[in-house]
């Protein structure tokens, strides 16, 4: 008699039979090939708060991820939620259950072939032969890497906080008195809790795999592979769900700014001066424990610092963007005299690096020292400088890269971001001390300027 398991490969084989036949040539090179990282764990772990996590954190250092979660492909399909639709001897719940979490791979897989780098499978994924379907059709069937997360959660808190905080607030009890939905979101984690096989390294041996205890308390690696499973397992040893929040801020408005000069090492203007008196006093007002400051190795950034009274740190790579050649120039002086450099930035700001210096894209990469930090700190107080900033908010915003060089990040205004749920809390406060506007919209026309230049930089 065949398993259950051996039934869904024999339909799995024909299901995507025409795709893998479609397969662009003999995938050879390790390095390229796309990889699935396939969650793990019972209800309400924090599966996918760690998958949606990693993938704005990959997106952010450039590997092109994204999140197939089975429970939206369920909702889609079906609008049973009652706790009874996933015990395991309901056949037509088990069936639609199956069928959705097929979707989701077929999905994942056919995304993966024409786009992807990597894919986040969320799913619960707690029998071992359910894994073995994921190995066979991810590794044996398409050639792609496989490395499984799993998130082991016994700390009561951790678990009540997220079914208060998310899981009752999900679309399955939308209208549901919340006492009720507690209930029910309880009997369905016991069903899971009935079939769970977590990984094994002796009946596993052959799967790379992470196991996550308690959202990062402490961590387990077995086999993990090559680069990018080794830059997930570092990143995910790093984060933690501690309560609180990270301010971040420009240094006060400086010389440099008025002049409309970009880079160098200018000291604050008059205003700027008193945004750091105005900056001392909002942060004294919130009260925050612990609280640790942050600046970059410029002196406009260590004056707006100077009057707080907190721990402070310097860190050189929270120093603006490097412009090279262009440093303590104006745009104007730049678009004269570097006309071509100048229209080829406007094309592809993410990407362009300056003769000599810096783009975005090495900021990104020059400042991931800096997020890890940040992930693991509590209570912490950034200045540092326009684009330095944008980088930083698109990582916690999930901007796009495209986007990212004209985020604006105006001149004496405090960002307060806070992590919620699955996502980021982003507060702005605007302090009352007036300053030049240093923003600078993505220009219709490239390496044309407007008002002379005079606010088209970066500082």
């Amino acid at each position: 008699m065949m398993t259950s398991w051996l039934k869904e490969q024999v339909c799995l084989v024909k299901r995507f039979e025409p795709m893998i036949r479609k397969l662009r040539g003999d995938r050879t090179n390790f390095v390229n090939l796309p990889h699935v990282i396939a969650m793990v764990g019972l209800p309400a772990r924090g599966k996918t708060y760690i998958g949606r996590k990693l993938t704005r954190y990959l997106n952010w250092i450039g590997i092109k991820t994204r999140v197939f979660n089975v429970g939206e492909y369920r909702r889609q399909a079906t609008n049973a939620t009652n706790h009874l639709f996933f015990r395991s001897d309901n056949e037509e719940g088990v069936a639609v259950r199956n069928k959705c979490a097929m979707d989701a791979l077929e999905d994942m897989c056919q995304w993966l072939e024409d786009e992807g780098e990597v894919a986040v499978y969320d799913a619960t994924n707690t029998s071992i032969e359910r894994r073995k379907l994921i190995h066979h059709l991810v590794c044996n069937r398409f050639g792609f890497k496989l490395f499984f997360v799993e998130s082991i959660c016994d700390d009561p808190k951790i678990i009540e906080s997220n079914i208060m905080e998310v899981k009752i607030r999900s679309p399955d009890y939308k209208g549901m008195n919340k006492d009720k939905a507690v209930d029910d979101f309880m009997k369905r984690i016991s069903y899971y809790q009935e079939c769970y096989e977590p990984l094994c390294e002796k009946e596993e041996r052959h799967l790379s795999f992470m196991k996550v205890f308690n959202t990062g308390a402490k961590v387990l690696v077995h086999k993990h592979e090559g680069h990018i499973q080794s830059r997930i397992v570092y990143y995910l040893m790093n984060i933690h769900i501690t309560p609180r929040s990270i301010y971040i801020t420009r240094h006060g408005e400086s010389e440099f700014n008025i002049q409309g000069r970009i880079g160098g090492d200018s000291g604050l203007s008059e205003r700027g001066w008193m945004y750091s008196r105005a900056l001392a006093k909002f942060i004294s007002e919130q009260n925050i424990l612990r609280l640790r400051v942050w600046t970059s190795n410029l002196k406009r950034t260590i004056q707006t610092a100077s009057r707080i009274d907190a721990p402070q740190e310097r860190w050189k790579a929270l120093d603006e963007i490097n412009a090279g050649i262009c440093e303590e120039m104006t745009y104007k002086e730049i678009h004269d005299k570097f006309t071509h450099d100048f229209e080829l930035r406007d094309k592809d700001k993410f990407h362009y690096r300056y003769p000599r210096g810096e783009s975005y894209e090495d900021l990104v990469a020059r400042l991931e020292p800096v997020i890890m930090q940040l992930e693991r700190q509590e209570n912490v107080l950034v200045i540092s400088h326009q684009a330095v900033l944008r980088c930083v908010l698109a990582y916690f915003m999930d901007e796009k890269s495209e986007d990212l060089p004209y985020l604006k990040v105006p001149l004496h205004t405090v960002f307060k971001l806070t992590s919620v749920a699955y996502g980021c809390k982003v507060e702005q406060f605007t302090l009352p001390v007036d300053a030049v506007d240093t923003h600078r919209e993505k220009p219709k026309v490239p390496g044309t300027i407007v008002n002379g230049g005079l606010n088209d930089f970066e500082s």
